[in-house]
């Protein structure tokens, strides 16, 4: 009720209450019957006028609540023409395309270690030594014997010269030059056998320092200083992170889509707003009879050593590439029997029906055949369920921050 309602009920209450004194109405109102009946007629007129102010009022109330929903820059998207790749999703492992696993080839006990996990290394860099005491006796016994070996066969060459000069001088029989044959042909052999030791010494001696086999990453160090291991124990395991590959699996059904060298885009845990691509290097001949899965690779540059070995990733085989007319997946209410846009046009929702296309699984965007245009404004997320025709605004970043305040 007004503030004139109010006051013009308060005033006819007032009249009703205190008549003004006049001369005798008693021919006017010739009993207290007639004085009442108009007093409730004037009462239910003060009611009537009540009501009729108090509902323009609720009227009025209520155009102001049905006005305008108020939405952030967020809750909006705009349909946009953009390269919609399209393929099956994989997901898996990074694993480092080549790892070395290094083991002693001889015992001994562990004299020093040189290099710790996450230290880089090049080819040939120490990364231990082992006690080569004992080898290094067996080396200088085998080199000994190559020494004596050498001196045998040369005396043993030489005595076989100076036999056939006599035998051509008819010094000596023939027997005595075969005799010379054979016991220069024994100290060659004794020779190479000499050699073959030595170099079988040297090899061991070699072993004691261990040794990176390539430029990588050493990634694990499974002995300490002071441990005497034999041949075969693990020491270190060194990767290559300079190439890395992606071991996935996809469904079988969706093996005709892809191919040796397709692209691959894919994201990793630890690098969320990072896209890295790759090839498919590899795709499996059969397929597991119980999951129906394919198990396919891809192999990854790293030439920035970003990834590592064991990140989970997601992707996607790029399979075809089109330009296309596409919306952010969560602008799109598919729960009725068509698929169904919130657009926004003139300050008004439209409930809007449309014809999707291909997916884009990596980036999140459907494609839109019909239903709507280039530069159309959609609303996303929540704001997708709101009701067609109601009025909306999309607030600036001033207006959030004067509602928060």
């Amino acid at each position: 009720m007004t503030a004139n309602s109010r006051e013009a009920v308060g005033s006819t209450l007032y009249a009703l209450r205190h008549p003004p004194n006049r001369p005798s109405t008693k021919h006017l109102f010739p009993d207290n019957r007639t004085m009442n009946t108009v007093s409730r007629a004037l009462v239910l007129t003060v009611l009537a006028i009540s009501a009729a102010a108090c509902g323009r009022n609720s009227a009025a109330d209520t155009a102001t609540v049905a006005t305008t929903v108020l939405v952030g820059p967020e809750a909006i998207t705009v349909a946009s023409t953009g390269m919609l790749a399209t393929g099956p999703a994989l997901s898996g492992t990074l694993v480092a395309e080549r790892t070395a696993a290094i083991r002693a080839e001889v015992a001994g006990q562990v004299m020093a270690i040189l290099h710790e996990p996450g230290d880089r290394v090049s080819a040939g860099t120490s990364l231990a030594r082992i006690d080569d005491h004992a080898i290094a006796d067996a080396w200088l016994s085998a080199r000994s014997g190559v020494t004596q070996a050498e001196l045998s066969a040369d005396i043993g060459k030489r005595e076989l010269d100076r036999a056939l000069k006599l035998n051509a001088a008819g010094a000596i029989a023939d027997r005595d030059v075969e005799n010379a044959r054979r016991a220069n042909l024994g100290a060659q052999a004794q020779l190479d056998d000499a050699r073959t030791r030595l170099a079988q010494a040297q090899k061991q001696k070699d072993a004691t320092i261990v040794k990176a086999p390539y430029n990588g990453i050493v990634a694990e160090r499974t002995v300490n200083a002071g441990d005497v291991v034999a041949p075969g124990a693990p020491l270190f395991t060194v990767v290559d992170p300079t190439t890395m590959r992606l071991e996935a699996n996809i469904p079988a059904s969706q093996l005709g889509a892809i191919r040796l060298g397709a692209p691959v885009t894919f994201a990793v845990t630890g690098y969320p707003d990072r896209k890295f691509t790759g090839t498919i290097s590899h795709i499996a001949p059969s397929a597991d009879a119980q999951t129906r899965q394919v198990r396919v690779i891809a192999r990854i540059p790293n030439a920035g050593a970003g990834l590592v070995a064991g990140l989970f990733a997601e992707g996607r085989v790029s399979s075809t590439v089109r330009e296309a007319l596409t919306a952010p997946q969560n602008a799109v209410d598919q729960r009725g029997i068509r698929p169904v846009v919130a657009r926004l046009r003139g300050g008004k929702v439209e409930r809007v029906e449309v014809t999707l296309g291909a997916r884009d699984e990596a980036t999140e965007r459907v494609e839109l055949t019909s239903g709507v245009t280039r530069g159309d404004t959609l609303l996303v997320g929540a704001a997708l369920g709101i009701t067609g025709g109601t009025l909306l605004k999309v607030s600036a970043p001033s207006d959030i921050a004067a509602k928060k305040n």
